[in-house]
């Protein structure tokens, strides 16, 4: 599978079946490889993968992630094979723990240690292929123990809310010939008031979630940083913002740190698909 060096996520949520179809055609007209979408409170991961890829040609359409608790291994694995082959091999299942809220809180399940909980899944979705190691999976992985996994028991990682210094302990870990496919955040306002209201808007929901906020910590910042919606140095570095010459700037941090590939997360305010989509056009060459 070929995975070129920039994708999108966005939030699929916030569209209907039209929007998302437009949203594809929009994606892979700017010359973007990949689609990334979550999993959360709307959309059935598998489903949603179906019409992502009914509605392109040649995108990469990419779970980040497909909650885990979701389904169990063997319909993760059955769902991938099949999607690969009805669409000429151009779906990448991303997997990932997620969090305790959307695992006990929505589904009722039982949260369990992630790693190990990880490692038995990966080793559900790998029974019986014939060919494995070349599974078009990758993982959520933040924390250097999950990031082994990652290199041990998959293609690579799709980390989430990350900097380049991160991307950098992450490429050291996974080693060389693992897709290392990182999100990040960008809105293309010069304003700096404006731009970090956007962005601290955006990071509310995971200034919450313990996985995330640990992984902030580990890279350097400090529980000032997180307080109060996160000081302007964490939204700064959460979400890129400026002239598109200076975001690309920062998207290529990612890249001169060892990312394989960017997916950029376009912010914008609710409902302006204008302005998400002049986004797309104006950093397409990154």
């Amino acid at each position: 599978m070929k995975l070129g060096r920039l994708g999108v996520w966005y939030s699929t949520d916030k569209l209907n079946g039209a929007q998302l179809g437009d949203l594809a055609k929009t994606i892979e007209k700017n010359g973007y490889s990949a689609f990334w979408y979550p999993e959360s409170r709307g959309y059935e991961s598998m489903s949603l993968a179906t019409y992502l890829l009914s509605k392109s040609e040649k995108l990469v359409i990419g779970s980040s992630i497909a909650n885990i608790y979701a389904r169990d291994p063997y319909t993760a694995r059955r769902a991938m094979v099949s999607l690969n082959d009805w669409f000429g091999g151009r779906f990448i299942l991303g997997l990932g723990v997620s969090h305790i809220p959307m695992v006990e809180g929505l589904r009722g399940h039982r949260y369990d240690k992630p790693l190990g909980t990880m490692r038995a899944y990966l080793d559900g979705i790998h029974k019986d292929l014939p060919d494995a190691a070349q599974a078009p999976v990758v993982v959520a992985a933040l924390g250097p123990k999950m990031l082994e996994l990652s290199a041990e028991k998959s293609m690579g990682a799709v980390p989430y809310n990350v900097t380049p210094k991160h991307t950098a302990q992450a490429a050291k870990i996974l080693g060389p010939n693992k897709i290392l496919a990182v999100e990040q955040k960008v809105t293309i306002e010069t304003d700096p008031v404006k731009a970090r209201a956007l962005g601290r808007k955006e990071l509310s929901r995971y200034m919450v979630l313990p996985n995330y906020r640990n992984n902030w910590l580990r890279e350097g910042f400090s529980e000032a940083d997180l307080a109060d919606g996160g000081s302007d140095r964490f939204i700064d570095a959460m979400c890129l913002w400026g002239d598109a010459a200076t975001v690309k700037k920062g998207l290529r941090a990612h890249f001169d740190a060892g990312a394989t590939h960017v997916c950029l997360q376009p912010v914008h305010t609710d409902g302006d698909f204008a302005a998400r989509d002049k986004m797309l056009a104006a950093l397409a060459d990154t």
